[in-house]
């Protein structure tokens, strides 16, 4: 493992180890779906709560390969996984900083005694983040790390 890609997962934790807005995109057959939700990133992996009924969750038991992208241009691609119920007891540990990274609104839109509540893992193989003037194309499966210069000039609307 390089210092540049120790360098980028302390980055990766500064950045993303809160709620975070991103675009999940998954598929269906040859039909791809985005949608914005909330993620929290630790250990390697973004985590999403919600509910195995939704589309999102029975996409990804098809085909857990999606990428997820924030208006920030942070994207990555990897494997999507269903990893249950947060009060299973081998959730605990990241339900907790679940309910606290997302405590504005974890209650208020999540039914924990709903058996049908779920938290997918989703852990990236490629990605490219950007801070601080530097762009990283990073291989995650390789751990390795590309850095570059890099200017984030998207103009977003204002409404």
């Amino acid at each position: 493992m390089s210092a540049g890609f120790n360098s980028v997962k302390r980055l990766m934790n500064e950045l993303f180890a809160k709620d975070c807005v991103f675009a999940l995109a998954t598929a269906s057959g040859n039909v791809p779906s985005v949608r914005f939700v909330d993620t929290y990133y630790c250990d390697g992996s973004f985590y999403v709560v919600t509910y195995v009924t939704s589309r999102k969750v029975k996409e990804i038991a098809k085909n857990p390969n999606v990428s997820i992208a924030s208006s920030d241009i942070h994207s990555f691609s990897g494997i999507a996984e269903n990893i249950g119920h947060p009060l299973r007891p081998e959730n605990a540990e990241i339900r907790s900083k679940l309910v606290a990274a997302f405590a504005a609104w974890y209650f208020l839109h999540n039914d924990e005694k709903d058996a049908d509540m779920c938290i997918i893992k989703i852990t990236p193989s490629t990605g490219f983040i950007q801070t601080g003037g530097r762009g990283y194309s990073i291989n995650f499966t390789k751990k390795e790390v590309t850095s570059f210069p890099f200017e984030h000039d998207i103009v977003l609307p204002v409404n």
